[in-house]
């Protein structure tokens, strides 16, 4: 069964791309729409009533910080999971892991977590973190390892390692159930890390060939240490009644891009160390021409948005054809958003969801049961 979830966008919304983001300044050339909680409510409402499973809440200089959003919003929603973007080393673990435990008690069980490692070395130091790319892949190793530790030992954790010591550590409470650790990035170094230590790989949406080459790395790694994992993709969504809406959609959004825009980001973001963006910029060429570069995947958000830059466009039976080619290869974790993203919701919701629970992909999540929505605790 097929799992989605939305995206909340703590740096504002617009019925146009919002352009920067990892490490780069957010702009629109559309009238904006303010991130406030009221308006955070409306999506995370929706999303909850529509059937997503969860909503992603990044973290970065370039938006609200996740962990009160997701705190302030689960005391106004319901059922509604929350996958909060962590970034190891700007916290101690013993912290970060007590934090989690608090959230998942107090929201009756709703936190999912996102380790992010930080890709962008100018960015990072804005936080006085001032490690390398590398360094910051083993910083999150060992971070994780004593996040893990905490959930799962009996006995006070002692831990030395090069980045983090801690001694004697423990938490008031262990969350239950446990979180399952989602975890991006398409370096080298980034596998092992994943594989070691957390529960779902998750991919920037490239074309499925590209896609399922990872998995197979991945899914590799995995075997090597006796460990079953998940994956999942972030995906951008433009569905419409009919294909040739959904065109004319992406190509409204594309002419609200101007060329000194473009410049603008695609400058800033080929600074960025990070493997996954390389491939997005990739995708892209940083041209309007040439974007659709698999059957109904369009590349036109990543020439001014880092980060996930592709989009699913075509009619809703297209979209869902394209989910259930990419569920095909492995994929059970559907991350999506769109522009504006509470407008997309429903467009997603009404039209694509129902197609999928047609084909026996997708159920709503409080028609599952119960058994369903639990994590099976880390397994080494």
């Amino acid at each position: 069964m097929l799992d989605f979830h939305w995206f909340l966008p703590t740096y504002g919304d617009s019925r146009g791309i919002i352009g920067g983001g990892h490490g780069t300044r957010t702009r629109t050339s559309a009238q904006p729409r303010s991130a406030s909680l009221t308006y955070l409510r409306q999506i995370s409402t929706a999303a909850e009533q529509l059937g997503f499973e969860g909503l992603l809440i990044p973290t970065g200089a370039w938006c609200e910080d996740a962990w009160i959003t997701a705190a302030m919003l689960s005391s106004i929603t319901e059922r509604i999971k929350f996958l909060v973007a962590l970034r190891p080393g700007l916290m101690s673990p013993t912290l970060a892991a007590q934090m989690a435990a608090t959230f998942q008690w107090q929201s009756g069980g709703r936190l999912l977590l996102n380790v992010v490692t930080g890709g962008e070395d100018h960015e990072q130091r804005t936080y006085g973190d001032f490690e390398d790319k590398d360094s910051r892949y083993a910083r999150a190793s060992e971070f994780l390892q004593i996040f893990n530790d905490l959930w799962r030992s009996p006995d006070p954790v002692d831990f030395t390692g090069r980045y983090h010591q801690v001694e004697s550590a423990t938490i008031p409470r262990r969350p239950e159930p446990t979180p399952p650790l989602y975890f991006g990035g398409s370096s080298p170094a980034a596998g092992p890390v994943f594989a070691d230590h957390c529960d779902v790989y998750l991919t920037w949406g490239e074309p499925p060939a590209a896609v399922e080459k990872k998995l197979t790395w991945i899914n590799a790694l995995a075997e090597e240490r006796h460990r079953q994992v998940e994956h999942g993709i972030r995906l951008h969504i433009i569905s419409r009644d009919t294909s040739q809406e959904a065109w004319t959609e992406a190509q409204r959004l594309l002419d609200g891009i101007s060329p000194e825009q473009i410049e603008f980001v695609q400058a800033s973001l080929k600074r960025s160390q990070s493997e996954g963006q390389r491939r997005m910029l990739e995708l892209n060429q940083g041209s309007k021409d040439g974007l659709e570069v698999s059957p109904n995947l369009w590349a036109g958000v990543g020439l001014v948005r880092g980060g996930a830059g592709t989009a699913l466009v075509g009619s809703h039976r297209e979209v869902a054809d394209r989910i259930a080619e990419y569920a095909e290869i492995g994929l059970t974790k559907f991350v999506m958003s769109g522009f504006p993203h509470l407008e997309e919701a429903y467009w997603f919701g009404e039209g694509v969801l129902p197609l999928l629970a047609e084909r026996g992909l997708w159920t709503h999540p409080e028609a599952r049961p119960a058994a369903d929505t639990l994590h099976v605790p880390f397994a080494s």
